[in-house]
């Protein structure tokens, strides 16, 4: 019986072997599956962070491009209307001197004045805080001189030498500070003089 049960001995080793041999490969398979699945996620979720960053990305360029023309168009409009608003006060210190047209130059100034104030008020919501320094200081200087304007033209006769001053006054002062603000609004948008 010796021979047998060494026989039934290798038999059995001979099968356990086989057996074990096939489920050595199948957990080898089943983990290099797992590992392939695990590797094709992982792909999966990185193209879509990367997917999900290209898109937002995408919309914060978007934002600052529709920011960017928004500020553009206030700015035009600000400077538009600060420019008018000083050629509208020399074109009536110029209508009292002559002594005629003051109704219809002192509507212009008031309407230039309006336009003025409509486009600062816009511009105070919209700029970034370097342009809104540069915007105050020319609204102060602007206010400065309408209110020298209304007082001397109340009495013209009285005021005649500050009437007089009064449109240098306006080359010296006011426009150079509209001039700062303008090159600051020019620099947001990324416009140098070079």
């Amino acid at each position: 019986m010796g021979g047998s049960l060494t026989a039934l001995l290798i038999a059995v080793v001979g099968v356990a072997g086989t057996l074990g041999a096939a489920l050595l490969t199948q957990n080898r398979a089943d983990r290099t599956k797992r590992m392939e699945l695990q590797a094709v996620a992982e792909q999966r979720r990185e193209e879509r962070a990367h997917a999900e960053a290209l898109r937002l990305a995408e919309l914060e360029r978007q934002r600052q491009s529709e920011s960017l023309e928004r500020r553009r168009a206030c700015y035009i409009t600000l400077n538009t209307a600060s420019r008018q608003y000083v050629t509208a006060m020399t074109n009536h210190i110029h209508a009292i001197r002559r002594g005629e047209d003051v109704v219809v130059s002192l509507e212009n100034l008031e309407a230039a004045r309006a336009a003025y104030r409509d486009s600062y008020a816009e511009a105070q919501m919209i700029v970034p805080d370097v342009v809104a320094r540069a915007s105050g200081q020319a609204k102060d200087r602007l206010n400065e001189a309408y209110g020298k304007l209304r007082k001397y033209a109340a009495a013209p006769s009285t005021y005649a030498a500050e009437l007089a001053a009064m449109e240098p006054e306006l080359h010296e002062e006011v426009w150079p500070s509209v001039t700062a603000m303008r090159v600051a609004m020019r620099l947001d948008l990324g416009i140098g003089d070079d």
